[in-house]
């Protein structure tokens, strides 16, 4: 019976061969997509999940609470770690990563810049596990100035990943780090990264700042059955033992958190973070979508099926009265339908290896063809192949096979306007979901172009950063350079700092005057010369700019926020700042106040900066002309060669530099770009269904009105106009629940531009023109049908 069942199933697959490629057309790209977004969202969901103790590891977080804030740290404290090791039982073990900054390393001829690296305790392969292709877990890190790197590194500096162990790498600084172990690629999917392990006892300070310093990721295992609720609930007195002698003057509290590791990626809030985070409501939305166009896929099959039910009808009567009973003809139906889906899957899986570098670039992922294959992969391959496979055939099934057979053997096809009803429902559904993506994509474009154009309060057009990272202070070597620099043709300007906008700075306690007396608060601080704020374009809005050396004791400029913070309006010049505790009666005095600008993302809203003056900061910004950039960057790079021989040359421009910190945003803006047009596409394919059914139930009336001088533009109108109904309902569904989701995601930041009704007109008009162009081909079609074709049986 299954034999003959497939048979009949292959016979009118061969027998109508249009609407069969139409159907697998349809499901392929459904199900392909699908499985893009699918492979996303179980990436993003694996986060962490990759290590043997990955449900006992926690991360310990800083929540601080200052008189008029609150701030969440993922640093803590450098004793923290051994602290919990040594004090609470349900600690098995606690490990450290204190993040260095970027630098110089080389091996001969090898010689290159990194940034993924971190010093860390020798027990750290007890808590996240490596694959070490040479050396020891247990002893890679127990001796100063030893190193454990990836098989990146390794190949990078010494062309192998076999006998590495015992050679050395340098810095520019001359420090030699001895490696003691290589380990394989930590996988890209882990909220910390590093290619370079070094020794925690390398580090000089054997408290590194104390309990006052917030400098290191402090990681701790778990015992066996121990909730990680419960171990934050044991901190809380750590903060009168450790930390209330040096913060309870300052009115500041802090209590840490316990964080699994396996939440950090989609959930976590802190600032700080080591890597970009992901979004557990982009995992819904993309899930969502994922499901419709699957669903899509499956109303598509629904519609065409049904469309050609009256191809069918004579063989389903002759069936009925031979014998055949009502399940028999399910059975049939849903095969042909699993037939469909399983040919749909296998042109889904070639798809997809073919796709799969374009979707990587796109999503900033790295799946191979590894991952399709992956057992779970393939299980769910076969999955989504009997999912639409039943439903998209469940609805053509028991409808088929309800047809009456004298009815049918007598000519006449039951309206079946129920049926109809039910089939421009699942358009509306579509043209809601195609809304929907639209407007979402509208809204997110029109986001991440306000961003990119809105005023920061600096100038970041044609700024060249180049950072000097030697080890030692290189001022007199900077000094040298910088003054070439601006001897050269198409070299606007020249300033130099310890950070620039989009970069890190450093939070420092100060005490100062405040509206209601003195008082202590953190503020955000960082050192920049005379000519930084003039090669940013920042102004002066009161007071003066740094002049020189004189300036390297005692001034300081501030911003607007910190004048309306602290209500120094018209009185901030003069102001004196120190730092809590110091009695020496040394001061900072604020010699002017700058225009606010962003100094983070547009996340962030601007608040209250502090900057000290030194000449010849590291964090170089070179303004160029516009006329010959490239010549300018070949002159800088020429120039470079000449003062730092031993450096690589580096650079980048400040615009695109601030704006990857909404890198996130935009690839999944793209992912969400690319699927409303993919789901537009499908819904497409649908409407091919519903108009060819609609013009078949319609062929004889359709006739009737030609032959009575009916044109061809009027059944056209005829057949179309109901579409422009559908849209509208599916308007009044999508314009709501687009709105609701948009303006949740936009108050993530705290600038934003306000929705306006463009987006909805506009994405309401892409599917109305869609539909209504998608509709005239079969209306057009039925229209110059030669009607004694169709009226020949009456």
């Amino acid at each position: 019976m299954i034999r003959n069942i497939l048979l009949i199933a292959l016979r009118n697959f061969k027998k109508d061969i249009g609407y069969s490629l139409l159907n697998i057309l349809g499901l392929t790209i459904g199900i392909t997509f699908s499985l893009f977004l699918i492979f996303y969202i179980k990436d993003e969901l694996g986060f962490d999940r990759q290590f043997k103790h990955a449900d006992r590891i926690c991360r310990i977080g800083a929540d601080i609470q200052e008189p008029d804030k609150k701030m969440q740290w993922a640093s803590t404290q450098f004793p923290l770690g051994p602290t919990l090791q040594n004090e609470f039982p349900e600690v098995e073990e606690a490990v450290r990563f204190i993040s260095r900054e970027r630098t110089l390393f080389k091996n001969g001829d090898a010689t290159h810049f990194e940034t993924k690296i971190y010093y860390s305790d020798s027990n750290v392969f007890k808590v996240f596990d490596q694959n070490f292709l040479e050396g020891s877990a247990a002893r890679a890190l127990v001796e100063p100035n030893c190193v454990v790197i990836s098989k990146k590194i390794a190949i990078k500096y010494f062309g192998n990943t076999s006998s590495v162990l015992g050679k050395t790498l340098q810095t520019a600084a001359n420090d030699l780090y001895k490696v003691t172990g290589v380990i394989e690629d930590p996988v890209p999917n882990t909220h910390i990264r590093y290619d370079i392990l070094i020794s925690e006892s390398t580090l000089k300070s054997d408290n590194f700042g104390g309990w006052g310093g917030f400098n290191n990721y402090t990681y701790v295992l778990l015992k066996p059955q121990t909730s990680a609720l419960a171990l934050e609930n044991k901190l809380l007195p750590m903060y009168e033992k450790y930390m209330a002698p040096i913060f309870a003057q300052y009115n500041i509290k802090i209590k840490y958190r316990v964080d699994p590791i396996t939440s950090i990626h989609l959930h976590s809030t802190l600032q700080g973070e080591p890597e970009e985070l992901g979004s557990m409501s982009y995992i819904w939305i993309f899930s969502a979508v994922a499901f419709f166009m699957l669903l899509i896929a499956c109303i598509n099959y629904m519609n065409l099926t049904t469309a050609r039910s009256a191809r069918r009808a004579k063989e389903i009567g002759i069936r009925k009265v031979t014998g055949s009973s009502k399940s028999l003809l399910i059975m049939q139906f849903l095969s042909e339908s699993v037939l469909t889906s399983i040919l749909a899957v296998v042109l889904s899986m070639i798809t997809v290896l073919a796709l799969l570098s374009t979707f990587n670039s796109i999503s900033g992922k790295s799946f191979t063809i590894h991952t399709l294959l992956q057992p779970a992969n393939l299980l769910l391959l076969l999955i989504i192949a009997l999912f639409t496979g039943l439903v998209s055939g469940s609805y053509p099934a028991f409808y088929l096979s309800g047809f009456k057979p004298i009815g049918i053997l007598k000519g006449v096809l039951s309206n079946a306007s129920g049926n109809v009803n039910l089939r421009q429902t699942l358009v509306v559904l579509q043209f809601a979901i195609s809304m929907i993506m639209l407007i979402c994509t509208w809204v997110v474009y029109n986001q991440l172009s306000f961003l990119r154009s809105k005023d920061l309060g600096f100038d970041k057009s044609q700024v060249m950063t180049v950072t000097v990272n030697t080890g030692k202070d290189e001022r007199s070597t900077i000094y040298a350079f910088n003054n070439e620099l601006r001897s050269l043709p198409g070299i606007k300007s020249i300033g130099t700092g310890y950070s620039y906008p989009g970069g890190g700075t450093s939070l420092n306690l100060f005490s100062l005057e405040g509206k209601n007396g003195r008082t202590e608060k953190g503020i955000v601080c960082y050192n920049i010369d005379e000519t930084y704020l003039t090669t940013l374009s920042i102004p002066v809005v009161n007071g003066r700019n740094f002049i020189g050396q004189q300036d390297t004791l005692h001034s300081i400029l501030v911003n607007e926020a910190m004048v309306k913070e602290f209500g120094w309006d018209g009185q901030a010049i003069g102001k004196r700042v120190t730092f809590p505790g110091d009695t020496s009666g040394n001061y900072l005095e604020v010699v002017g106040v700058i225009k606010d600008f962003n100094q983070k993302s547009l996340y962030n809203p601007i608040e209250p900066l502090l900057l000290f003056y030194t000449a010849n900061c590291n964090i170089i910004q070179v303004k160029l002309e516009g006329s010959n950039i490239a010549s300018s960057i070949s002159s800088v790079e020429a120039t470079w060669s000449k003062y730092f021989p031993q450096l690589p040359f580096e650079y980048k421009f400040l615009d695109k530099d601030y704006n990857s910190q909404y890198a996130a945003d935009e690839k999944r803006g793209k992912i969400f770009a690319a699927f409303s047009i993919l789901t537009i596409l499908i819904t497409c394919l649908g409407l091919l269904g519903l108009t060819a059914f609609t013009t078949q139930q319609k062929q004889k009336e359709i006739s009737v009105r030609r032959i009575l001088g009916a044109s061809v533009m009027s059944v056209m109108a005829l057949i179309t106009k109901g579409y422009l109904w559908l849209a509208l309902i599916a308007a009044l569904i999508a314009f709501p629940v687009a709105w609701y989701f948009m303006h949740n995601w936009l108050k993530v930041f705290t600038y934003y531009q306000e929705m306006t009704a463009l987006p909805f007109i506009l994405s309401a008009l892409v599917i109305v023109i869609t539909a209504v162009l998608t509709a005239m081909y079969h209306s057009a079609k039925a229209a110059m049908t030669k009607p004694v074709t169709t009226l020949r049986t009456e």
